[in-house]
């Protein structure tokens, strides 16, 4: 039941969309709170920076909707979405409700807009369902909140977007999913919903041993799912033997009618919530490998905690869905933009690097494609 939008659901049937940006300004004006890893603005600098480039003309952008509740019944339950919707309307949850829907914790507060920002986040994943009924390609960097649960909420996801998108491509007509996790942290909530499904494929490449401590190799579940954790310092190199040996080679025998890619930027080695070492490029190279391999194509945020980081990644992420190309140095307008980010980091006040205010692309990090990762691959190459 999708009725969370008027004017803004006309669809065309004609011919495949996009490629087209999702976005809010909802997200400009709102945080987590001054000391939360999401204080930091991100989905703005990439609409932002996308225009300043002109890489964003106004019939390729739409703006995210808000879900209703009754559109999100698909995978939420009733009684969570009602504590969801209260929490916000009252600025407080009780113990009862922080025990059993996990809101009002550390990792998810209740903010002003705790309702409001991850319902759009949701409805903009809802709408691009819609949007790839004839296919093309959508990109919604607001997405990608993939550890939210039915019941509950965690690690800063209060809505699961991803399920909600996927759940919405199968009503537009596309039955066999593919969904790969680039985010530094395993898609838990994500891996649940479709276990066990033999039409849809998860394949998670998350850091070992970082929260939520799930995605094991071993894990296969009834369906096809394909866990892949990598050790500390992951470099481009390695991550484009992840790409070539395991991501393309499962996703093109599964013949999906949609990919749905989780471009998590947290794992640039910028980042101070995971400890792997790639550039922004590896991220690029995920996202242009996958274009091909299915008629629709939706692309999501995810993790990413460092402004600059996140920022130029994602509007990279734009770039090379959208066809622009990146120049070695940003125009004064993009520069502006960057010089004024601003983060409150712990400790005494470190420099920007130069590289965070005037470009978009990283330096590669090359290095050993490791014995580790090698043994993953291998593990994963064996499986049928």
């Amino acid at each position: 039941m999708l009725e969370p939008w008027d004017s803004e659901r006309a669809v065309d049937q004609a011919k495949p969309i996009g490629p087209l940006m999702l976005g809010h300004d909802i997200y400009r004006a709102s945080s987590y709170g001054a000391g939360h890893p999401l204080r930091i603005p991100r989905v703005s600098t990439v609409m932002d920076l996308s225009r300043a480039l002109g890489w964003l003309p106004p019939g390729r952008f739409r703006t995210s909707p808000r879900a209703k509740p009754a559109a999100l019944t698909g995978f939420h339950t009733p009684d969570y979405l009602a504590a969801l919707e209260a929490a916000e309307t009252d600025g407080a949850v009780s113990e009862a409700v922080r025990a059993r829907h996990g809101l009002g914790t550390t990792a998810n507060p209740v903010f002003p807009e705790v309702w409001r920002r991850p319902a759009t986040s949701a409805g903009g994943s809802l709408l691009a369902g819609e949007l790839l009924a004839r296919g093309g390609v959508v990109y919604h960097p607001a997405g990608g909140t993939h550890h939210a649960f039915p019941d509950r909420a965690a690690g800063f996801c209060y809505l699961n977007d991803p399920v909600l998108a996927m759940l919405s491509l199968r009503r537009s007509g596309a039955r066999r999913l593919a969904y790969v996790d680039i985010d530094a942290h395993h898609g838990d909530g994500v891996e649940a919903a479709f276990e066990d499904d033999p039409d849809t494929l998860v394949i998670s490449v998350h850091e070992e041993r970082r929260w939520p401590f799930t995605g094991a190799l071993e894990d296969e579940g009834a369906g096809q799912v394909f866990n892949l954790p990598v050790p500390r310092g992951l470099n481009d190199d390695e991550m484009a033997a992840i790409r070539d040996e395991l991501i393309l080679p499962r996703v093109a025998a599964f013949r999906p009618d949609a990919v749905v890619l989780q471009c998590g930027a947290d794992g640039v080695e910028e980042d101070p919530l995971s400890r792997l070492s790639l550039s922004n490029n590896a991220h690029w190279a995920v996202v242009a490998a996958l274009r091909p391999l299915s008629p629709r194509y939706l692309v999501l945020g995810g993790g990413g905690y460092n402004p600059w980081s996140v920022g130029r990644l994602w509007t990279g992420v734009w770039a090379t869905l959208s066809g622009a190309e990146i120049p070695d140095r940003l125009p004064p307008a993009g520069e502006a933009i960057l010089r004024a980010l601003v983060w409150h980091r712990p400790g005494r006040p470190r420099p920007t690097p130069p590289a965070w205010l005037t470009t978009l692309r990283d330096a590669p990090r090359h290095g050993p494609v490791r014995a580790e990762v090698r043994a993953g691959l291998r593990a994963l190459a064996g499986r049928r």
